[in-house]
């Protein structure tokens, strides 16, 4: 056990970031790392992940619920006939994270998943860039912030149109959807998402 774990109340072993709230704690213990398969699902974490960059996760998942309501549940369908109304809407809603280029950014990215349907689907494709190894990190300083896979997934991205998705912000989308297994080993989440042992 290393100081970057915290043993909570209910004696289980988290990092330090997943302890400082209920909210980062449930989210930690129930949702991140698990398999996301669905477009939806995939470009939900994405569009969060666009709009983290540069600030809190904590702040990101305390607007999750305006964010949904925002963008039609992150619908991409809806979302790419997003018109300058809309976009003029998200700007003028205190909810969210009214950062004109991120906004920008998902809508364009919404148009863009569906043109990733011809090629199998966003979800598919993101999948296709999982690792053959997962990291297995004892101390927070020994999580990497991108890797490889990361680079080439946001180049490929890129090219099809997709915007804010450099390969840190891809390498926390792997993570937050299990493509990678970050957990501190000794975390009880460690190895939870039934895709790395």
């Amino acid at each position: 056990m290393t100081e970057d774990l915290v043993i909570g109340e209910d004696g289980l072993a988290r990092p330090q970031w997943a302890a400082t709230s209920d909210m980062l704690r449930t989210y930690y213990d129930s949702e991140w790392g698990m398999p996301v398969n669905t477009e939806a699902g995939v470009f939900e974490r994405l569009s969060l992940e666009c709009f983290q960059s540069g600030l809190s996760w904590a702040i990101i998942l305390s607007k999750r619920e305006a964010f949904r309501e925002a963008f039609a549940n992150f619908d991409p369908e809806k979302v790419a006939l997003f018109t300058e109304n809309d976009f003029d809407s998200l700007m003028d809603n205190p909810a969210i994270v009214r950062n004109k280029l991120k906004i920008r950014a998902t809508i364009a990215n919404a148009e863009a998943t569906l043109m990733m349907r011809e090629e199998g689907g966003l979800a598919d494709f993101i999948w296709s860039f999982k690792p053959e190894q997962t990291p297995a990190p004892r101390i927070a300083a020994e999580i990497p912030t991108q890797s490889a896979e990361s680079k080439e997934l946001a180049k490929e991205l890129k090219k099809r149109g997709f915007k804010f998705v450099g390969p840190t912000t891809m390498f926390a989308l792997m993570e937050a959807i299990g493509m990678v297994d970050t957990h501190l080993v000794g975390s009880h989440r460690r190895g939870s998402s039934g895709i790395w042992a």
